[in-house]
């Protein structure tokens, strides 16, 4: 027994003595393979290095090659414009000067991009774009090559505008506007009108202008920026400050609100001041306009939000394409047959009423909107910068026009601060609503020229007038864009609250604000 068993011992040992030696041949082959692998791989990396570092210089790589590629991909573009119109994109066409102011503001927004001051937050672009404008205006040599026709201007101004109310309408939300209630129409309708209200008695007494006029330059100055506002928000919700009260959100979807309620009085004071006959008469014409725009608004806003069906293919080029065409025809054919207030409030209802039931969908076809905005805004505050000649502006016109800003913009803090009263907000934090309440930008640039080149077109006699509210408008952004966004910025850290963003819902935040 005991000699098989030593046999059986044995045997299996012989057995088992490839089994165990085998992997370990195996894993050191694998490893001598594994290191020539590595250094063919290396030697070959090396060598692409080296002709790559050979080869950086010619043809050029990296940001030289970014360069000549854009530069070139621009001076393309010219070529191509030529070759259509001709002596429009030379010196003195109006292509060659919407070119140069497209492609100077486009240049003066990236330049303030990266200027960046350390504990200081980043000043909006557009108001590089606004000074880029405003520099072509007034330096001679400039000046005298570069020209656009007012027609031009105006049509894209006027685009520039839709593209603005579309994304107002696409931005509210039902949800949020129900949830807070009350408390967001105050903080929409109340500091828009009582600002309206006290620029028109300012500009009064202080500036000669007719009520009507005070009226129309308040509701030009009214408005607040959600290209300034809406960036900054986000960037305090994102890092949690204020969104257990849900601050945020509170004056994202204000903003928009605010914006349509200025917009609607700016048509409604415009057609007052530009027609002849009875206040009365002019006040039922401009409900008519407003219920016309908005039951127009309402079924091509239906329409859009089931044709195209959630079956077809690119739904969002195709949803995208019927908004802004729906659109753009409405706030121009408005125009042209003289009902001024109706394209903008039929863009409104419009988004508003198409976006409605689109969940998931809505978003990609707001970022699309986005898109094109991007090449709409460099234009539009390069227009409204164009527009402002030191030249032609009397001596004390930026005085009286400071004033008139400053004074109006302290009654809107004013009452920003009282109207937030009895809502759930700490002092420190109804201050910060109320100083976040001042940003201007986007609705002045765009309704300051409109003034202007209606009073061109209809009533030259009353150009005096709407160049001033022209001044004011381009004031109000160079004052209030960069003070208002380092205020927000800088004042959110110190008296907001801070949260963890994923233990609080920051669309719809518990807090019942009345």
């Amino acid at each position: 027994m005991y000699t098989t068993e030593s046999q059986n011992e044995h045997h299996l040992e012989d057995k088992n003595t490839p089994s165990s030696t085998n992997p370990q041949i195996l894993k050191d082959s694998s490893i001598i393979e594994l290191e020539e692998t590595k250094e063919i791989v290396l030697s070959q990396t090396e060598e692409t290095k080296s002709q790559m570092e050979k080869m950086s210089y010619c043809p050029p790589q990296g940001k030289w090659n970014k360069a000549i590629t854009n530069g070139v991909a621009l001076f393309m573009i010219w070529c191509v414009a030529w070759s259509f119109s001709g002596s429009e994109v030379l010196p003195g066409g109006n292509l060659f000067g919407l070119l140069i102011i497209f492609y100077s503001a486009t240049i003066g927004g990236k330049v303030l991009e990266l200027i960046r001051i350390p504990s200081v937050p980043q000043l909006p672009p557009l108001l590089g774009m606004l000074l880029a404008g405003f520099t072509i205006r007034n330096v001679p040599f400039l000046s005298d090559y570069i020209h656009i026709n007012n027609t031009w201007s105006s049509t894209l101004r006027n685009t520039a505008l839709t593209i603005i109310l579309i994304r107002a309408g696409l931005g509210l939300d039902p949800r949020a506007l129900k949830h807070l209630k009350r408390v967001c129409l105050r903080l929409a309708i109340g500091p828009c009108l009582i600002e309206a209200c006290s620029t028109a008695v300012i500009s009064h007494f202080f500036m000669n202008f007719p009520w009507q006029w005070g009226f129309l330059l308040g509701f030009v100055v009214g408005a607040v920026s959600p290209a300034v506002v809406v960036p900054s928000m986000l960037l305090l919700q994102e890092n949690g400050y204020g969104i257990k009260k849900g601050i945020p959100t509170l004056l994202i979807a204000a903003s928009s609100l605010d914006d349509i309620i200025a917009i609607t009085g700016f048509s409604t004071c415009l057609s007052i001041a530009f027609t002849s006959g009875g206040i009365l008469k002019n006040v039922l014409a401009s409900f008519r306009d407003i219920l016309i725009g908005v039951l127009a608004g309402a079924i091509l806003g239906i329409f859009v939000r089931y044709f195209p069906s959630e079956d077809q293919t690119k739904l969002t080029l195709k949803r995208a394409f019927f908004i802004l065409s729906m659109c753009i025809s409405a706030v121009l054919g408005s125009h042209q047959i003289g009902l001024h207030a109706v394209g903008g409030l039929c863009t409104l209802a419009l988004s508003f009423v198409a976006g409605v039931n689109w969940s998931t969908g809505k978003i990609e076809v707001q970022r699309l909107i986005k898109t094109i905005w991007y090449i709409f805004q460099p234009l539009l505050f390069g227009l409204v910068g164009s527009e402002v000649s030191v030249a032609s502006l009397k001596s004390n016109a930026i005085g009286i026009c400071v004033v008139t800003i400053s004074l109006s913009l302290l009654v809107r803090i004013f009452s920003t601060f009282l109207l937030m009263c009895f809502a759930g907000f700490s002092f420190k934090e109804k201050i910060f609503i109320a100083l976040s309440w001042i940003p201007k930008a986007t609705v002045q640039a765009v309704l300051g020229p409109l003034a202007l080149e209606t009073a061109r077109n209809s009533a030259p006699h009353l150009e005096p007038y709407a160049r001033d509210v022209m001044t004011v408008a381009f004031l109000a952004i160079l004052i209030t864009a960069p003070n208002g966004a380092l205020i927000i910025g800088i004042l959110g850290p110190k008296v907001l609250e801070r949260h963890d963003p994923s233990k609080i819902n920051v669309k719809l935040t518990k807090l019942e604000l009345h």
